[in-house]
């Protein structure tokens, strides 16, 4: 019996928004893996959407982080400013 590699993973281009929204995220401690996805997915459809504030998506998101969430959001919108994205 012979077992097939899984299948090759393919990266979002360096451009995109969802490289953007994981990317801001991508160092922020949480309790798991998972934890920080959520995060990296909820800042990925605020991008997208627009509805309501990028705070609210933070504290949507129900990440379980080592930081307070009102400091996660600073980190954020501080790095998505430095990318050229207004917040509001």
């Amino acid at each position: 019996m012979t077992t097939k590699p899984p299948p090759s993973v393919s990266e979002f281009p360096a451009e995109s928004v969802e490289r953007l929204a994981y990317s801001v995220v991508a160092d922020i401690a949480t309790r798991e893996p998972n934890d920080r996805n959520r995060l990296g997915y909820h800042v990925w459809a605020w991008l997208k959407e627009r509805s309501g504030t990028l705070e609210q998506a933070v504290k949507n998101s129900g990440s379980r982080t080592e930081q307070p969430l009102d400091a996660v959001y600073e980190i954020i919108a501080k790095r998505l400013q430095e990318k050229g994205i207004k917040l509001s």
